[in-house]
């Protein structure tokens, strides 16, 4: 792997990003086709109704092969989410996710916003590692029974 670029998402993109998410988290995590459904209805809404100026989502790409992907999508006019944070196994622990992570945040401060949301599993190890590193605060964590498998959700905070 080269030195991946860090490109704007585009509708081209969505059908790709769907099946990384089901196939990935289905093999990985045992996750049911419910999550594959899930992103599907965000990645549409997305492309139906964002605001270009301050909401956004990003392909890291290294040449024709797509890396993984992130989206700032707003809460309030003062909040961020993030969503859909994906790196492709062969794309992991090369810093590609730290780029991504940065390059969403960076996005969020620019646009205006004070402070990022972000909702997670504590199963997602690295990715929670991620966010702690890079400042964010975990603020709640609870048992769920979510996309068939029983999980601890995680919601975490950032402020700018």
């Amino acid at each position: 792997m080269g030195s991946p670029l860090i490109r704007k998402f585009s509708a081209e993109d969505r059908d790709w990003l769907v099946a990384q998410h089901g196939q990935i988290y289905a093999r990985d995590e045992g996750f049911d086709e419910t999550f594959g459904v899930l992103v599907a209805e965000i990645i549409d809404g997305f492309l139906a109704d964002h605001d270009a100026e301050r909401e956004r989502g990003w392909i890291a790409q290294d040449g024709d092969t797509r890396l993984g992907s992130i989206f700032c999508v707003k809460l309030s006019d003062t909040t961020a989410k993030l969503r859909l944070f994906l790196l492709t196994p062969d794309a992991r622990g090369k810093g590609l996710g730290y780029r991504l992570l940065e390059t969403c945040m960076g996005f969020a401060k620019a646009s205006g916003y004070t402070d990022m949301q972000l909702w997670t599993h504590e199963s997602h190890k690295a990715a929670c590692a991620l966010y702690q590193r890079s400042g964010w605060e975990l603020i709640s964590s609870h048992p769920v029974q979510s996309f068939g498998q029983n999980l601890i959700e995680q919601s975490w905070t950032y402020r700018f």
